[in-house]
């Protein structure tokens, strides 16, 4: 499907009347009140599900060691909205307790891993490194609720599109459009998207969707100690990478010291990364985030609160590596194992002599595993169900966006805004719906 370019001059005319009676004070304010929507009395009937006698002292005991999230806003305690469930993923004796209660769980991704890593360690060519392809169709839609815009009034939309520059995803094809106007970003933007617009109309959402299929490979690379060799610290690639990146790569005084720990006496750069991947996999356990535009330093508040999603590990993983002088970058998108689909977000690593090399923190060291190779596959590897939509993070969209993006991190749910300013998550929902070729 070929289209013309969309002119946006008279949009962003009009809207340049508006932005100037933009607050982005007034904004967060309104993103905290989202994210953190719940009372303590509802926390504490969730933690009485599995502690009927469960104290406000043991409450305010959590709160202290950051296991229950809080926050205070105008004046009143609210608690994060998925502060309850969390506890019993970060509290040890938390999740002893639900555990006892309803028992080990597996997460459904890792049946589709425990087979299919081997067999891409098995395959894996020795050249690209790349097996056990996937060939998925993927329908995306966003859909903005009723009255959420005047009607009449223009919206514009990006929506995340799979990357056609990555080797280990290929054979992209968009199969349709919800509107027959499009823009795809160009290949070197960091964040992949198609645009579209679309006039809100009286009482009835307004929907943007699109479908398209392409192929993505397992990958692995093999990595031993030996293989690697000195970084040419004076190249271009290495003086990137390696350095300070806005507000969520800052080299802070509390990373600089976490880093040194972890990997004081060792020079291989392979072995230095598995030490952070090891103790990052340990020490911070998944739960599930707040909106990362509400955060100052991502990877300081892992290691404050001692938990993190994909995306906060993979930050965290990224700024040590990089503190320690080992190039890495941001990469994300979807997870699309069968019935698993989900956002998701893992980071490169760059090794003299190998080159770049995908590592999957959040997905760790598998429970499954059952050698070396299999225990540190994430750590240079990723399974054969990854789409990529994005190489960097906090960069501009194309088109350019008017108003600060609901997700000012990651992209991956896309964007809505009009003229009367940027639609928050509040204001549509997202699906994706996939299908094996």
């Amino acid at each position: 499907m070929c289209a013309p370019r969309l002119i946006l001059l008279s949009f962003l005319a009009v809207c340049s009347l508006t932005a100037s009676a933009y607050s982005w004070e007034e904004d967060l304010h309104h993103r905290l009140l989202v994210d953190f929507n719940k009372s303590r009395d509802e926390v504490k009937a969730y933690i009485q599900r599995f502690i009927p006698d469960v104290t406000d002292k043991q409450m305010d005991i959590w709160e202290a060691s950051h296991a229950l999230e809080s926050m205070v806003i105008d004046g009143k305690k609210r608690y994060f909205h998925n502060a309850a469930p969390n506890l019993f993923r970060i509290d040890k004796d938390c999740i002893r307790i639900k555990t006892e209660k309803e028992g080990l769980s597996q997460e459904g991704y890792e049946e589709k891993d425990k087979d299919n890593v081997p067999f891409i360690i098995q395959n894996a060519d020795k050249v690209s490194h790349l097996a056990e392809p996937k060939r998925i169709k993927v329908t995306y839609t966003l859909t903005v609720k009723p009255n959420a815009v005047p009607a009449g009034e223009l919206i514009r939309c990006w929506l995340p599109f799979p990357r056609t520059d990555i080797a280990r995803q290929t054979n992209v094809k968009l199969l349709s459009t919800s509107e027959i106007l499009y823009q795809r970003s160009p290949q070197n933007h960091a964040h992949s998207t198609l645009y579209m617009e679309k006039r809100a109309k009286a009482d009835e959402p307004t929907i943007f969707s699109e479908t398209f299929e392409y192929t993505t490979y397992g990958y692995w690379a093999g990595l031993s100690p030996d293989q690697i060799k000195p970084y040419n610290t004076h190249s271009k690639l290495y003086k990137q990478y390696t350095s300070e990146r806005d507000k969520h790569m800052i080299f802070t005084p509390m990373l600089r010291h976490l880093a040194d720990s972890l990997t004081r006496g060792e020079s291989n750069p392979l072995l230095k990364a598995r030490r952070i991947f090891a103790y990052i996999d340990t020490n911070y356990p998944w739960a599930s985030a707040r909106e990362y535009s509400t955060i100052e330093n991502i990877p300081e508040y892992v290691v404050l609160n001692k938990h993190g999603d994909c995306g906060q590990v993979t930050l965290l993983f990224a700024t040590l590596c990089r503190i320690c002088g080992i190039p890495s970058h941001f990469q994300s998108g979807f997870m699309l194992h069968p019935d698993n689909e989900n956002l998701h977000d893992w980071c490169e690593i760059y090794f003299e002599g190998i080159g770049w090399v995908p590592v999957d923190i959040s997905f760790g060291i598998p429970s499954y595993a059952q050698n070396e190779r299999e225990k540190w596959f994430f750590l240079g590897g990723l399974d054969s169900w990854r789409m990529v939509v994005n190489l960097d993070f906090g960069m501009s969209l194309y088109p350019t966006k008017t108003y600060p993006r609901s997700e000012t991190v990651d992209f991956q749910r896309g964007e809505v805004e009009w003229r009367g300013g940027n639609l928050y998550f509040d204001k549509w929902s997202w699906n994706l719906e996939r299908q094996d070729l």
